[in-house]
């Protein structure tokens, strides 16, 4: 099969799990079937809102949805049916390490869905625990020639969150952290795990600052002739005006292709609707114009 994606990709993030249940919920542990009911349900709310973002505009063939198949399944198969670009997650939520959801059933999840990129999330710092990341590694390469041998599409979220030494080095500032040091370690993180035999389509990178960091780390994702592997810009939960620059510096660069972005498109016009100040129409009018608000910054500074 051939390695990577070049069309534009801007895809809407729901696929949140653990965190969406405790954060949004206030849930802890495992739902029960009312509360799982009103997890799906807003999910349906976010999902309207990207139906309407299309309606109005939001480039078909282009635009898709991340969402989980734990509270999306029923979203994901008519997101399918409709010919829109679906990506799922193939990991369990909440660990530092990669694991899979659903252990050695994964490819049968993957292929009753034949959604159009299986998506990882990976928590990996170059300089983290030794057995920790051996961990992930190993399923990933798993994961990778899984999915390749299949002509499978496959989207990687690579997050690095700062070590404890690392932070001190600049005096416990996670934006000196994000600006000085992650850009360097994100860059050594994706050539090892390239090295470890681990190839995505598409990197799902955090927002960088400097528009020569974002060529950097697109040069690194398509090295050793990957030319046609390309980046996304995650959003990371950022306000908008953090989210809208990092879209911004990636824009245009060779390899960057869009963005991955969810909890700054939806967090508050969800929790809007569940505390009643918002009707459900006005959330998802609301996400939609978030939405394409997102596309346009993306392709006005492209």
């Amino acid at each position: 099969m051939t390695l990577g994606y070049q069309s534009q990709l801007f895809i809407l993030a729901f696929d949140h799990r653990g965190s969406f249940q405790k954060k949004m919920f206030g849930i802890a542990g495992e739902p029960d079937a009312a509360e799982t009911a009103r997890i799906c349900d807003a999910k349906s709310v976010i999902f309207d809102g990207f139906a309407r973002a299309v309606e109005h505009g939001a480039p078909v063939g282009e635009a898709g949805i991340l969402v989980d198949e734990q509270f999306g399944a029923e979203i994901a198969r008519k997101a399918l049916a409709n010919g829109w670009i679906v990506a799922m997650p193939v990991e369990r939520s909440g660990l530092d390490y990669f694991d899979f959801e659903y252990g050695d059933d994964f490819g049968r999840h993957i292929e009753e869905f034949n959604p159009t990129f299986s998506k990882i999330l990976v928590r990996y710092n170059p300089e983290g625990d030794p057995e920790l990341k051996r961990r992930s590694v190993d399923g990933l390469r798993r994961l990778s020639d899984w999915l390749h041998e299949r002509d499978r599409k496959f989207l990687f979220e690579l997050l690095v969150p700062a070590e404890p030494h690392q932070l001190e080095r600049v005096g416990g500032d996670e934006a000196r952290y994000d600006l000085e040091v992650r850009p360097d370690l994100m860059h050594t993180a994706i050539g090892e795990l390239q090295d470890a035999g681990i190839e995505p389509d598409v990197w799902k990178i955090e927002g960088l600052d400097r528009r020569d960091d974002c060529e950097r780390i697109a040069a690194q994702a398509r090295r050793s002739g990957r030319d046609a592997v390309g980046c996304v810009v995650l959003g990371r939960g950022a306000d908008r005006e953090k989210v809208e620059a990092w879209l911004r510096a990636g824009a245009g660069v060779p390899g960057y292709l869009g963005f991955a972005i969810g909890r700054t498109i939806w967090w508050d016009q969800l929790k809007g609707y569940l505390d009643g100040t918002l009707d459900r129409a006005a959330a998802a009018e609301q996400i939609a114009a978030n939405y394409r608000r997102a596309i346009d910054v993306y392709t006005g500074a492209a």
